[in-house]
């Protein structure tokens, strides 16, 4: 029940942002003077509507969506009534026309924003200092996390019953222990452990030294064998090493909090790592059609790969349903983040084309008046839309493999 909650909590919020992205065209339209007649969360027959002034404000029946329809977007729409075409959209100054295009992703990330800062004050943001690479990893403190066994191979899965035993817990470790030495040789760090036990051989018997609580203790234990690759060659062939069946506790807590007004840098800095890796993913996006493709004919399904609205509802549920609010709301943040910088796209039929095409001709009429030439007025939209097939068809099969893809291998954060 849980999940389909969360399921349902996340699809709403993904309906009201897209909401409100049609709010922001609309607003900023009124607010220029351009008739706007049309305002509609959901696509499909209408179910509910009523008139106020010259705009229609209703919901209809597929909720995947909404529009808000602007009279004369280009200089080919042939729904101008009479005594308005002073009121037609691409009358109107670049400038102006380009507020109310962009209106619509700025909406997006002022609502990422808004929730970023309400997390960075309440449940904390990421913390920049956590270590997220193997050698900063290799620096901490080797307090351990008991395994519950060692996998034989390189790879990480559940453990079954043929897996050898965690060494560690053989010998009466326990998570939060601090190793200091093995066989007599210090360990200052869980890298110093990892070179340590690459040192022996399994089956060796390793004398451990470590504190727990602040108080010093000593035991031994057989090492197991697993396979990995050489320490100083993360992608090298694996090979068979002594294993003691233990992971790393960083020290560095993984999330900060922060006071009200502290928050608007740590969310300044955390939208910017944000950008960069929305615009990573958006470079990423054709490299990853191949493993979607794998993933829907079969294949294990890359964490990597893109997700739809209906695999970031399904990780919306599994947050939900495993209490992980933070989890929730991050994808909330990332998905809205994803949209908006989608949407200044400079490709038609996104509002980035629009955008682009704007002022394109800005900058076409300033040459063309600078070298003596007659203005060359408008773009003809009906020119472009080949092109614009062209995107929606892609667009569109792409959409239609992610979800096929979630659908049929989702991806799963949390065992269920």
């Amino acid at each position: 029940m849980s999940y389909l909650l969360g399921v349902v909590l996340f699809a709403l919020a993904i309906l009201i942002s897209v909401s409100l992205h049609e709010a922001g065209h609309l607003l900023t339209a009124k607010a220029f003077g351009m008739k706007v007649t049309k305002f509609f969360v959901g696509f499909g027959p209408t179910v509910w509507s009523f008139q106020r002034g010259e705009t229609e404000y209703g919901v209809k029946g597929i909720p995947l969506g909404g529009f808000c329809k602007i009279v004369g977007m280009t200089p080919q729409d042939d729904d101008v009534e009479p005594g308005d075409e002073s009121r037609v959209m691409w009358r109107y100054p670049v400038w102006k026309r380009t507020i109310v295009m962009a209106a619509g992703s700025v909406t997006h990330f002022a609502l990422a924003l808004i929730t970023i800062w309400i997390l960075a004050v309440s449940a904390g943001l990421p913390n920049p200092d956590f270590p997220t690479t193997d050698a900063q990893a290799r620096q901490e403190p080797a307090v351990i996390q008991l395994s519950d066994c060692v996998v034989p191979e390189n790879a990480v899965r559940a453990c079954t019953s043929a897996d050898a035993a965690s060494p560690a817990a053989q010998a009466q470790l326990r998570n939060g222990d601090r190793i200091t030495s093995v066989n007599g040789t210090p360990v200052n760090s869980y890298g110093d452990l990892l070179t340590t036990l690459r040192g022996l051989k399994p089956g060796d018997t390793a004398q451990i030294a470590y504190v727990r609580d602040g108080q010093p203790g000593t035991t031994s234990t057989v090492l197991a064998q697993t396979q990995r690759p050489p320490l100083d060659n993360p992608t090298g062939a694996a090979a068979p090493v002594a294993a003691l069946g233990v992971g790393l506790v960083p020290s560095t807590p993984t999330r900060v909090t922060y006071g009200p007004v502290g928050a608007f840098g740590a969310t300044a800095d955390f939208t910017g790592e944000l950008a960069v890796g929305t615009v990573k993913a958006l470079q990423r996006l054709p490299q990853k059609v191949p493993a979607l493709w794998t993933a829907l004919t079969g294949g294990e399904r890359d964490v990597d790969t893109p997700i739809s609205v209906v695999g970031a509802s399904r990780l919306g549920g599994e947050a939900v349903e495993n209490n992980a609010w933070l989890v929730f709301f991050m994808l909330f943040v990332s998905l809205n983040f994803f949209i908006g910088v989608f949407n200044l796209l400079p490709l038609l039929p996104v509002d980035g084309g629009h955008i682009a095409i704007a002022w394109f001709e800005r900058a076409r009429s300033w040459v063309y008046a600078r070298i003596g030439r007659a203005d060359p007025g408008r773009v003809d939209y009906l020119k472009l839309m080949p092109f614009t097939y062209v995107v929606i068809l892609i667009g569109g099969a792409f959409t239609l493999l992610t979800i096929a893809a979630d659908v049929v291998n989702p991806i799963t954060l949390f065992s269920r």
